[in-house]
């Protein structure tokens, strides 16, 4: 056991199978023993079954030892040791998962939870810095990411442990600064609640909502394409309106980062992970996005401290998830309430 770390309430017997539970792609891998590699299993697309039960009895017969453990992180709220699926059908009970497949142990975290959990993990080959590289500080670090929508979490550092703050900050509302903005916001479609959020421009469906309310907002029509044709789009078309759109969601994301990072005083930084943001890294703008982050008088200083980093490498989640396994004790996760046995 490490300095400052303490003894854990469970252990984590090995092979331990991870997985990255999303509601289009479910991932896994397996951790032989707490200090070899990662290996890599299958990726399956998680539409094509039921229930998780029914993808398990599908890969575990293909991997190389039938695993003690599980740990999972998955796209929905976590209650306990169960969760229901924001973005599928999947209803996960880890009581019945641990007994119908013999499991010795097992645990359940939310996404964003869990890449929160992951920071510690992360390698500096696996992010890049936006703008110049900053010193890491002590105190809380931030983790984004857009995809189906807007994830956010905050990692503190409690008596050598580390802790993980899930948020709904995506649901904040999102107000536009500037009459160009202001223009815009008059065309963005709102959702049942009538409500204009951080989410409903910074994820994957935002993306293509931003841009037909831009091309509103300049007299044209409204496309019909959807979010993925609009990447491909500014990717064809590098100096045309959809490109245009993709750089502007990055300011518009530096803006909201920079609200978060300064209510939390997120002096460790703020990474961004997962989701479309690496598939619209060439429409970043570094200086742009930089100052628009840095852009809150009167504390224009204190965020110049503030790091921003993406990350460029894949699955890292599931890196953190082994990295609980191998050393449970490093994380306050309240495992008498939520471990499975």
């Amino acid at each position: 056991m490490r300095q400052g770390e303490r003894a854990s309430l469970v252990d984590f017997p090995f092979p331990v199978l991870v997985c990255d539970i999303g509601g289009t792609n479910t991932r896994f891998a397996t951790l032989r023993d707490p200090g070899t590699p990662l290996e890599r299993g299958p990726r399956v697309e998680t539409k094509d079954f039921a229930s998780f039960e029914a993808a398990l009895a599908v890969v575990l017969p293909g991997l190389p030892e039938r695993p003690r453990s599980l740990i999972a992180c998955v796209a929905g709220p976590v209650a306990g040791r169960k969760v229901q699926m924001t973005n599928a059908d999947w209803a996960i009970d880890g009581d019945t998962v641990a007994a119908e497949f013999g499991l010795a142990q097992g645990l359940l975290l939310n996404d964003f939870e869990a890449q929160a959990l992951s920071l510690p993990a992360v390698k500096p080959a696996w992010v890049r810095s936006i703008g110049r590289a900053v010193e890491k500080r002590p105190g809380p670090r931030l983790v984004m990411g857009l995809g189906t929508g807007l994830g956010t979490a905050a990692l503190l550092e409690v008596e050598g442990r580390y802790l993980a703050v899930a948020t709904e900050a995506g649901h904040m509302d999102f107000a536009p600064i500037g009459p160009e903005e202001e223009a815009v916001w008059r065309h963005i479609e709102r959702g049942p609640l009538g409500r204009v959020t951080a989410e409903s421009v910074l994820s994957g469906p935002g993306l293509i909502r931003l841009h037909r309310a831009r091309c509103l907002a300049a007299g044209k029509a409204a496309p019909e394409f959807d979010e993925i044709a609009l990447v491909e789009r500014a990717r064809a078309e590098p100096g045309g309106k959809e490109a245009r759109t993709l750089a502007a969601i990055w300011l518009l994301l530096a803006r909201f980062a920079g609200d978060l990072a300064l209510a939390y005083l997120a002096k460790g930084g703020v990474t961004f992970s997962g989701g479309v943001l690496p598939r619209i890294l060439p429409f970043l703008d570094e200086e742009a996005f930089r100052t628009r982050f840095e852009d809150k008088a009167p504390y224009a200083a204190l965020m110049q401290d503030i790091g921003t980093e993406i990350v460029i490498a894949e699955d890292i989640v599931l890196h953190g998830l082994a990295a609980i396994a191998a050393r449970p004790g490093a994380y306050a996760i309240d495992y008498a309430g939520r471990a499975w046995t």
